[in-house]
């Protein structure tokens, strides 16, 4: 199963030196934070050091949605359409070294369906949760690949490329699932019932095409259950990021020019810090404006990174740390 992943040179990766980057605005709050990330069309994922920009970690990757931080300091990433990889980064001049990998196109498949993985997450019992599009189904494998449970998805619109993007199982054994081409978020019971669903409104606009700050839609890419019972969407091509209550009110809406000198376009990915702030990711924005924010609750902006070197206009995943 173990197989080398060569630690290229940045220039290979498309990751070269960094470009300007927007500095932390309030103070000292996030130094000595680091980025982990993913641009797709960069091809690479690499740890930064968000102050001086330095790459401190890279490796390839073919294309992802997705991108987890184990405890043991592995990396759980996409590599490809259908693939998903464990990387065991390299240390002290050791090449990286992929440790796992299921490969959802030709492993368990039976239907001739074809398949994308934008979705994953390795729980606590060691099994790793695969959301495939596709077959529309979510399934939990071992180590060896064997599909140890299954859960049928309900779609409306498939897409093969996106009736998913981010999919997490909640610590009640529920599965909160972003059904990217539905507009719509489904939670679903440990036995696959869809026990509540959100349909992201489109705030009486029409639709319109394109990835970056002109689209408007609401594809959906990521949802976070809350302490409180509210979830925390971001809206993907909505330009923001709404938080629902179980009886689907929105009570807090952030949108697309809401931050003073910011646009907001495929917002991605989301954190909530210990004090309430939110970190999101801000995708196909275009070189104006940062790839990642942190703002309050009260929409005030207290750091932002833009790193148009490292990484580019399709940077789609990121996981921040403070040291």
């Amino acid at each position: 199963m173990n197989q080398t992943l060569l630690l290229v040179p940045a220039l290979l990766l498309g990751l070269a030196a960094p470009a300007a980057r927007a500095a932390v605005t309030e103070g000292d709050a996030a130094a000595g934070r680091q980025i982990l990330a993913n641009d797709y069309k960069k091809g690479g994922i690499a740890l930064v050091d968000a102050d001086s920009g330095k790459v401190l970690w890279q490796a390839k990757s073919a294309g992802t949605h997705d991108l987890h931080r184990l405890p043991d300091g592995h990396i759980l990433v996409g590599d490809g359409a259908a693939k998903v990889i464990e990387i065991a980064p390299g240390t002290d001049g050791k090449p990286n070294e992929v440790v796992w990998q299921y490969d959802a196109a030709r492993q368990n498949r039976t239907d001739g369906k074809k398949v994308e993985v934008h979705s994953f997450q390795r729980l606590p019992d060691g099994r790793t949760l695969v959301a495939e599009s596709g077959p529309a189904r979510l399934i939990e494998v071992d180590r060896e690949g064997k599909v140890l449970k299954e859960v049928k998805l309900t779609v409306k619109n498939p897409s093969t490329h996106s009736d998913t993007r981010l999919v997490r199982k909640l610590d009640d054994g529920h599965y909160l699932v972003c059904h990217e081409n539905d507009g719509t978020l489904r939670e679903y019971d440990a036995e696959g019932k869809v026990v509540w669903e959100f349909e992201v409104p489109l705030f009486d606009k029409k639709p319109a095409g394109g990835h970056g700050p002109e689209a408007w839609g609401n594809h959906l890419f990521c949802a976070l259950r809350l302490p409180t019972g509210n979830t925390l969407i971001s809206t993907g091509n909505g330009h923001g990021v709404i938080e629902v209550t179980p009886a689907k009110q929105i009570v807090w809406h952030l949108k697309q020019n809401d931050l003073p000198g910011i646009t907001l376009a495929w917002v991605t990915t989301l954190q909530v810090r210990t004090n309430g702030n939110i970190i999101l990711g801000n995708c196909h924005a275009g070189e104006q404006n940062p790839q990642l924010v942190e703002v309050t609750r009260e929409k005030k902006v207290v750091w932002q990174y833009k790193d148009f070197g490292t990484f580019g206009n399709s940077l789609s995943n990121s996981i921040t740390t403070d040291k």
